[in-house]
């Protein structure tokens, strides 16, 4: 697009039509409180009308777009198979095909060599539809039906459907408005289910009998406490399901026996508020991983006749150093999952004797995701493993005797992990914390004080920004950028404390130890304030949001990704999706002590006169956890109060959710995006 052009370009202006809201002997103003208003014409204009103009603002990165997007197609392995994984007869897997945007489910019985079944092909299924997602996907235990939903506006509201695998037809029983959590007890006829109410909160758990009209599947439980999901897991050995109560802070379990499906749940141990605690089974107790009396957490183990807190006998005691994050049980053995100093550490420890040891991986450094049992009887435990850089790789390890046996590695055409170093930085926050960075550059890099620096973060829920692999980074550090992860508080990567640390009355935390990362990184020399480009998305957008408010000269670039940024006013409407269920994070604004704190931070109230960096907000118009409307007044307050000329950009997905595009390739353009959006705003593009 020429500079006349470019100039010719009108920024969208939302009218300002004044909502007051009172609340603790505050009056509030909010000019764009119409914009929640989701089936006005208007709302839809003024989001398109956005649209076109990121477009034409965007026009003259078009070019790059292309070439970003076919070179982080070029790292993606597109035809690709997963490690099988051997069940009951059969070999699971899923595959990709070049040029098909979604995996393909699939099967073969008793070898590899013998004839594919397919299960479920996702692109047959996206066929006419702008989003798909799969929700479920449950083998019976007699591997004849797959139960599988799917999510096809991006509103998280699944379809339940069974399939027949020996005749490959779909059965009638089709169930709606179903959430993320399915089980089969060990009949192979008696299938689980969890389903949304109005506030897309998995309320119910209910039972269906294949061939029976779901209308009238029995009802298991209900959960009236809106702080509350309900779900459903089933334990390792396959005797239990365990229906799971969970709160942001408080757990509650009941079992049923797998084999008898009809009957009642049986309480492990009922709610006390701030209790955690996930259950496992392992013979005649269950074992369980728990918070009680350890901030760390603890493993304890239980009769399962005499389940309750009484009768918990110690197994693991809690660590100070390192928070124990999961445990996973196999027929002998248990592995323990710790998070100490932003990395993960894993043991192995013996059922009976004790004996634990902790499992060598390659780095220290690194992401490990646990598959849980690869094989339960043979105490084999199947782990994703991979680094800033090392490729992602699957390691079986037998526990017995300590060794990995690596199954695969993705071989990212045109990368080479030894033109890359990875190092660990420390920040000191305001508080006098040391914050870890982990940081990738090109081997070679000089360090200049101007080199182009990408910085992410998310910082809330106690998730863990771990230092795993991404491909899509290679784009960037090919391009001389140091990639960096900011291990903030709010996380859990420190132990439970560094969580406590950042939520509640203490979530401004999170926001002082970004800024402390990123004036640290400037500091060491790797970047300056007009190098530096930040992301973050839904909590993370909160985080970018906050920290653009309160250092706005800090930074150069921020992308927020359908960014939480009007705090305030969502935790005040308690019927909007997830709001009650939040408290436990943000606060309660009906307190006034919470209404002063998340008043004090929220992005959306906090907007001033001020400039601002160059800001790309995306949402997504299906979203049920981070409202469309969010961004989109964030966008137009701060088009009214700015006192700059930087780029502000709102791009709204209008048929897709809080994730965005679902097929891969789409993925990547809107990646290809961002990374544009980037390179131009720290002008290693040419300008019109």
């Amino acid at each position: 697009m020429s500079q006349t052009a470019l100039a010719d370009v009108q920024a969208p202006q939302a009218p300002q039509k004044p909502h007051t809201q009172t609340i603790h002997d505050e009056t509030r103003t909010d000019p764009y409180f119409w914009l929640r208003e989701e089936n006005n014409p208007e709302v839809l204009n003024y989001l398109k009308a956005e649209n076109r103009y990121t477009e034409a603002y965007m026009a003259d990165t078009a070019t790059l777009q292309q070439d970003l997007y076919k070179e982080l197609v070029s790292y993606l392995i597109e035809t690709d198979r997963s490690v099988p994984r051997f069940e009951k007869g059969y070999y699971y897997y899923s595959r990709t095909e070049k040029g098909q945007n979604y995996r393909i489910y699939c099967r073969r019985k008793g070898s590899m060599e013998a004839p594919e079944e397919v299960l479920l092909d996702l692109n047959a299924e996206a066929e006419g539809k702008e989003y798909l997602n799969l929700g479920v996907f449950e083998i019976s235990p007699d591997q004849r039906y797959l139960a599988y939903s799917l999510d096809t506006s991006g509103a998280e509201a699944y379809t339940l459907q069974i399939k027949d695998l020996q005749s490959g037809e779909l059965l009638k029983d089709r169930i709606e408005g179903t959430y993320y959590s399915a089980e089969w007890a060990a009949d192979s006829q008696t299938l689980f289910y969890n389903v949304i109410d109005e506030a897309n909160r998995p309320h119910k758990l209910l039972r269906h009998r294949l061939g029976t009209d779901p209308a009238a599947d029995q009802l298991v439980y209900h959960e009236p406490d809106q702080r509350f999901n309900v779900g459903v897991y089933k334990t390792s050995s396959e005797k239990y399901l365990i229906l799971n109560l969970e709160s942001n802070t408080t757990h509650e379990n009941h079992y049923i026996p797998a084999d008898q499906p009809d009957a009642a749940p049986v309480l492990i141990q009922q709610r006390i508020q701030n209790l955690e605690y996930h259950v496992e089974h392992h013979g005649q107790e269950f074992v369980i991983h728990t918070n009680d009396g350890a901030t760390n957490f603890k493993a304890v183990r239980a009769p399962i006749r005499t389940p309750d807190r009484s009768h918990w006998q110690s197994w693991v005691p809690e660590r100070s150093d390192a928070k124990l994050d999961a445990v996973d049980v196999f027929a002998t053995y248990a592995t323990l999952t710790y998070r100490a100093d932003a990395r993960t550490q894993v043991f192995s420890k013996h059922l009976l004797n004790g004996q634990q040891a902790e499992i060598a991986f390659p780095d220290k450094v690194a992401a490990i995701y646990g598959y849980g049992s690869q094989d339960f009887a043979n105490d084999t435990l199947r782990v994703a493993y991979g680094s800033l850089v090392t490729p992602w790789s699957v390691f079986d390890v037998h526990l017995p005797s300590q060794t990995l046996s690596l199954k695969k590695q993705d071989q990212i055409p045109g990368y080479d992990p030894s033109e890359f170093v990875m190092q660990r930085e420390y920040a000191t926050a305001s508080d006098g914390t040391r914050v870890p960075i982990t940081l990738v550059h090109h081997k070679s890099l000089k360090l200049t004080g101007n080199n182009p620096t990408y910085l992410y973060s998310y910082g809330s829920y106690g998730i863990s920004t771990d230092p795993d692999f991404n491909a899509n980074a290679i784009a960037l550090l090919k391009r001389g950028f140091v990639y960096a992860l900011a291990h903030i508080r709010g996380g859990q990567e420190m132990g439970r404390a560094w969580y406590e640390d950042g939520k509640l009355l203490n979530k401004r935390n999170t926001f002082t130890d970004f800024i402390a990362c990123a004036e640290h990184l400037i500091q060491r020399g790797y970047t300056a304030p007009d190098q530096l480009a930040i992301e973050g998305g839904s909590a993370g957008g909160l985080l970018m949001g906050a920290v653009s408010n309160m250092r706005p000269d800090l930074f150069q670039s921020v992308v927020a990704d359908v960014p939480f940024v009007d705090a305030l006013n969502t935790m005040l409407d308690a019927s909007l999706p997830l709001t009650v269920t939040e408290y436990e994070e943000w606060g309660n604004p009906n307190e006034k002590v919470y209404y002063d704190y998340i008043k004090s931070y929220s992005p959306y109230d906090n907007v001033k006169a001020q400039d601002y960096p160059n800001m790309l907000f995306i949402a997504g118009l299906n979203d049920p956890r981070v409202k469309y409307w969010e961004p989109a007044k964030m966008v137009a307050r701060l088009r009214q109060s700015k006192t700059d000329n930087n780029m502000l950009l709102l791009k709204t997905h209008m048929s897709a959710g809080h994730s965005g595009a679902s097929g891969r390739y789409e993925a990547l353009q809107e990646e290809a995006f961002k990374y544009a959006f980037f390179l131009k705003t720290l002008g290693l593009i040419n300008h019109p």
